[in-house]
Order: C-alpha cells, then sequence, then structure tokens
C-alpha cells in the first residue's frame, strides 16, 4: 500500500497532453498555473495546490504563463475521491518537502533506500491529503441519487429514471441539482460510472476475457454501444485498450 510507483519533475512547461494512469496521480504546482481539463470539466490551479487525480481519469494540462511541478504515481492509495479535486497544500512547505523527497529517492536513493523510504513518505502525502478532504458539501437527495447509482450501475436492468421518479421532486429539478453538485447529470454520472469500470477491468485482462462479457458486467446490454461509448470517452476500442495500451503506469488515450 501507499507504493510510489513514479516521481518526476516538470521544468517550465506549457502543456501536457491527454493521458491516464492506472493509478493515483498527484501533482504538486511548484510555480506559475495552469487548468487540467477533464472530459466534464476544467480545474484551475496555482502555486502550492496539488492536484489529486483518481486512476483512469483521462486528463490534460495547459498553461499561458507557464508552470513547474512534481508529480507522482501511488498505487492502493485508500482516499475516498472519485473525482478529481485541487487541494491547496498552503505555504509551510511540509508537503512540498514530502514530494521533493519522494523524487530524490525515486531517481537517486540507494534500492535498500528506496525501498524502505518510498512506502513511508506516499502514506504521509496520503495522510496530509485525507486530512485535506473539504466537508461533502452534497445536498442529501443528490447523496442519496449518487449512492443508488454506485449500489446499481453494474445491473444491465438498473432504470435510473423509475428510481429518480421515487423522488418527491421533479426528474428535470433533479437532474439540474445534480450537474450543479457534481458537475454531471445523473444519467452522464450514470454512464461514466459504467466506463470507469469497464476500463478497470480490461486494464488487468491484458490481451485476455470476453468484451461482451464485460459489458454486461458494467451494465451495459448492447455490446456495440458500449463500444462506441468507451472509443468516444478513451480514444480507443476497448478491444485494442484490453490488447495492449498500457504503456508502463500509463494508460493512453489515441486521439
Amino acid at each position: 500500500m501507499y507504493s510510489i510507483i513514479y516521481a518526476g519533475r516538470h521544468p517550465l512547461t506549457t502543456g501536457v497532453s491527454r493521458h491516464m494512469h492506472s493509478s493515483w496521480e498527484l501533482i504538486y504546482c511548484t510555480s506559475g498555473s495552469g487548468t487540467l481539463v477533464f472530459d466534464d470539466r476544467v480545474m484551475p490551479y496555482a502555486e502550492n495546490d496539488v492536484a489529486v487525480i483518481p486512476p483512469l481519469v483521462p486528463h490534460s494540462n495547459g498553461s499561458d504563463e507557464g508552470f513547474t511541478n512534481v508529480h507522482l504515481n501511488i498505487s492502493d492509495m485508500p482516499l475516498a475521491y472519485t473525482e478529481p479535486v485541487i487541494i491547496p497544500a498552503g505555504q509551510n512547505g511540509f508537503l512540498l518537502d514530502a514530494f521533493n523527497a519522494a523524487y530524490h529517492f525515486y531517481t537517486a536513493g540507494t534500492p535498500e533506500a528506496s525501498v524502505l523510504l518510498l512506502p513511508l513518505y506516499g502514506q504521509l502525502i496520503a495522510a496530509f491529503l485525507k486530512t485535506s478532504q473539504p466537508a461533502d458539501p452534497r445536498s442529501g437527495v443528490v447523496t442519496e441519487i449518487e449512492n443508488n447509482i454506485l449500489q446499481n450501475y453494474a445491473d444491465c436492468n438498473y432504470d435510473l429514471h423509475a428510481f429518480l421518479r421515487t423522488l418527491p421532486f421533479s426528474t428535470e429539478y433533479l437532474t439540474k441539482l445534480f450537474k450543479r453538485e457534481t458537475g454531471m447529470t445523473p444519467f452522464q454520472y450514470l454512464k461514466n460510472r459504467r466506463l470507469e469500470n469497464a476500463a478497470s477491468i480490461l486494464a488487468v485482462m491484458y490481451g485476455k476475457g470476453n468484451i461482451s462479457e464485460t459489458a454486461r458486467l458494467c451494465g451495459f446490454s448492447d455490446p456495440l454501444y458500449f463500444s462506441r461509448l468507451f472509443r468516444k470517452k478513451y480514444g480507443v476500442s476497448p478491444r485494442d485498450f484490453r490488447a495492449g495500451t498500457l504503456d508502463g503506469d500509463s494508460v493512453k488515450t489515441m486521439l
């Protein structure tokens, strides 16, 4: 747990092309500012901000003025975030020291020191981020919808329309409220959760497994419809993704 499987630095840079990782990505902006672009939102950041990006979330990074950063990839990190978030690191420098130390031991430490210390720095950084998690600002009804989706998204027969009609508000109102608080409509959230689960399954198949069965396990009764949606989100077909789009830790889209 808390394994730091990659550490890197960007010198002054104006952009990083669209990509994603099979692990958590943490980006500490050490100078400048920029904008992270995701499928459904954009997130500006500035110096001493930390971007926390969950696994298998495609994104790009751009800036007019340029930015520098230290970035880490950590596997098996028990954070509650399901969507990307920007966390201010503060001015005391403690978290930056941890990022820089992790980078040092990953790139220049002895094998013995790296094996011993990298998990400890991963745990330290994860603990800071966990204590920095903001209180959930979502209303009760939005949380209820989200929980219902998370409990049922893998069921091909799940009827989100029917569930929304059981709530004491109009579907139009609930759709607008859910989008305002999460950045997506309930139906976009359902589709996104199903596709992310499919990508997680395909990422560990390494060329094996049945695409139609994966679609069914993730709530899609029509494999062709699933394939169209998957290609639109990740830039490759499910078959090509399964066959080997993993490049080290990164799962890169073909745009």
